[in-house]
């Protein structure tokens, strides 16, 4: 299981996981040594507390996927920088979002040619748990991001 969140990033560790009906709860938290701030770019050591992460990921076996990571907050270190915290980021999902980046290509795909109603239910069912106004967001999103390439 720490090989497959390896493939998310290389700062994951795998702690446990569970298997509850049709879905699999991985437990991870982050090995990252320290987190630099988004805002002024300092580097920080100093942790000011913990705080857990749900994410959505692709399914395995059918069965569908939430991620519980364990996710820190460090201290920036710059006297100067208007954020005394911040959180530590990683590459795999998008800001405040709650599906991994490739959990949403993957609803994109799906999504593409059918109706966004067609395509919940469909995704609802063997790939994660999502309504319609989501793929709606997903898409408006695409655009938008197409259109300013």
């Amino acid at each position: 299981m720490d090989e497959l969140l390896k493939i998310l990033d290389n700062n994951l560790r795998y702690i446990n996981h569970e298997i509850k009906e049709n879905r699999i709860i991985v437990y991870s938290e982050s090995i990252q040594e320290n987190s630099i701030c988004p805002y002024c770019k300092t580097e920080s050591k100093k942790v000011h507390s913990r705080y857990e992460r749900k994410f959505q990921d692709l399914p395995i076996q059918g069965k569908k996927v939430t991620l519980l990571l364990q996710r820190r907050k460090f201290f920036c270190l710059n006297e100067e920088c208007l954020h005394k915290t911040f959180a530590e980021r990683f590459d795999f999902f998008d800001g405040p979002g709650r599906k991994t980046k490739r959990l949403q290509s993957e609803i994109l795909r799906i999504s593409l040619n059918q109706s966004s109603i067609s395509a919940s239910e469909y995704i609802k069912h063997s790939v994660a748990d999502v309504g319609k106004s989501t793929i709606c967001s997903l898409l408006k999103k695409r655009r938008s991001n197409y259109g300013n390439e």
